[in-house]
């Protein structure tokens, strides 16, 4: 194969601790013609991998390795990468992950269930620019907005959840990984929505006509 050749190919990083599955994807992925691979078993040896090589083209992390302390580890790695995508790969995609990822400037969630041909395939449509979703979870999201017409929006139902946990804005900022200012509108908008006088009574709102 020329030089030429070999610079077309999308290098990936997969980083995961499950040595079998890191081996497995590795194998698949790397029997893909326009795929390069490489390996890593938890973030700190993602993280060397990128400063070793430089910025891959596709770079997906294992959500629960050592290293990722929730997505603080996605912010790293978006730090070191330098613009190139960054998605996070799990065996228990939710749509808050999902949303939280992409709130971070991720590139994406993959499921650790996708067979190997169409996770080649995601990695594709990430390199290309876009971001992957996974279809469960879009369809996930239309059956929450079709539950009681909300009317309030998915970031909103997010906060609004944790809300009915108890969580006060510092913690649930903390949570979402945005600023306490940004949770303080949601609320007064979900309040809003809702003609709720606060947020306990958003609450009691929320349950009594079951958006939550």
């Amino acid at each position: 194969m020329s030089a030429e050749q070999m610079n077309t190919k999308t290098r990936v990083l997969i980083a995961d601790d499950h040595s079998m599955v890191l081996e497995v994807l590795s194998l698949f992925l790397s029997s893909q013609p326009d795929l390069e691979v490489l390996s890593a078993g938890d973030l700190d040896g993602a993280l060397k991998v990128i400063a070793d090589v430089g910025p891959v083209d596709v770079t997906l992390l294992d959500l629960n390795m050592p290293g990722m302390n929730g997505l603080e580890g996605l912010r790293r790695a978006l730090d070191a990468s330098e613009g190139k995508p960054v998605a996070i790969i799990t065996g228990t995609p939710t749509r808050r992950v999902l949303d939280e990822t992409l709130e971070m400037g991720g590139a994406g969630l993959i499921p650790k269930t996708m067979q190997a041909r169409s996770l080649a395939n995601a990695i594709r449509f990430i390199a290309s620019g876009e971001v992957y979703t996974p279809l469960s979870l879009m369809h996930e999201e239309t059956n929450t907005n079709n539950n009681a017409n909300s009317p309030l929006s998915d970031r909103e139902m997010t906060v609004l959840n944790y809300l009915g946990e108890g969580k006060q804005n510092k913690e649930i900022a903390f949570e979402l990984e945005l600023s306490e200012a940004t949770i303080k509108m949601h609320v007064r908008s979900i309040c809003t929505k809702l003609s709720a006088n606060n947020r306990t009574h958003a609450v009691f709102i929320a349950r009594n006509t079951g958006l939550l």
